[in-house]
């Protein structure tokens, strides 16, 4: 965002003009970078039409709007706040979801920090100090390297956030290290789902115990869940998949152990 403060950057994107700067290729779905403007300030967003949805078999019902939004307003409901702000309105190509934009220090070349990635590849037996191992594999080339991820207390909080949404595609480019020294998870559109589809690249604490802090977000979520929030999250996503949620709360709570992959459970190849 530019000059202005959070809340002047969200009433900006509830209420702004936008225009479209570019559209970001790299998304298997219709995404662009926008501008939203209001009462003087600007703001970059990400808007992701509900018109330029690809329709996918296994997520039949709502659209991927609606559960980006459901995967913000858990992650506000959980205090973490690992998705940015997130909402859904009228845009150029119609309703979709909008996203304020996350600024990275590697957004230029002069800014762009030295040492590995949050989630990266490195060559076998090489792995950087604070960093866990998730698998082995090759590259494009055939070399063989290991998929790596830091042992980061914001990067393992978006691990236990992935278990509850049910994340189907947390791929190393959907994790973003913002100027303000927070982690944001971005790209929800396949998550909440009812069946179990979690695939991640977070598995560096597979079979480790969750903490007592984030049990304790994790329970006031479960809460949560038995007010306004579930309904609010009915307008996006199923009654079956809500119950599902509630579910998957209840035996994090009963279960305090991170999940490990297994073949129901893959990880996401390419990683990025």
């Amino acid at each position: 965002m530019t000059g202005c403060d959070e809340a002047s950057a969200r009433e900006a994107l509830r209420c702004g003009e936008l225009t479209l700067l570019g559209r970001i290729r790299s998304a298997s779905n219709a995404t662009f970078l926008c501008e939203a403007t209001w009462s003087g300030h600007a703001v970059h967003c990400v808007y992701k039409p509900v018109a330029g949805e690809q329709p996918l078999w296994d997520f039949p019902d709502g659209t991927l709007a609606g559960r980006e939004l459901g995967a913000y307003l858990v992650s506000t409901a959980l205090g973490w706040n690992i998705v940015p702000y997130t909402i859904i309105r009228d845009g150029p190509a119609g309703p979709g979801m909008l996203q304020l934009w996350v600024d990275q220090p590697g957004d230029s070349d002069e800014s762009r920090p030295a040492g590995p990635d949050l989630v990266d590849l490195c060559p076998p037996g090489s792995i950087p100090p604070g960093y866990l191992s998730v698998l082995h594999a090759y590259d494009y080339a055939g070399n063989d390297v290991t998929l790596v991820h830091a042992d980061d207390p914001r990067l393992r909080r978006m691990a236990i956030f992935d278990v509850i949404v049910n994340n189907a595609d947390r791929k190393g480019g959907h994790i973003l290290s913002g100027v303000d020294n927070r982690v944001y998870g971005v790209d929800h559109g396949v998550s909440l789902h009812a069946q179990d589809k979690l695939r991640t690249v977070l598995w560096g604490w597979a079979g480790k115990p969750v903490d007592d802090q984030s049990l304790e977000s994790v329970a006031a979520l479960g809460e949560k869940l038995a007010g306004p929030l579930a309904d609010e999250l009915r307008e996006h996503i199923t009654a079956a998949e809500v119950a599902a949620l509630r579910k998957r709360v209840r035996t994090l709570l009963s279960e305090p152990v991170m999940p490990g992959p297994d073949r129901h459970r893959p990880i996401p190849w390419p990683a990025f």
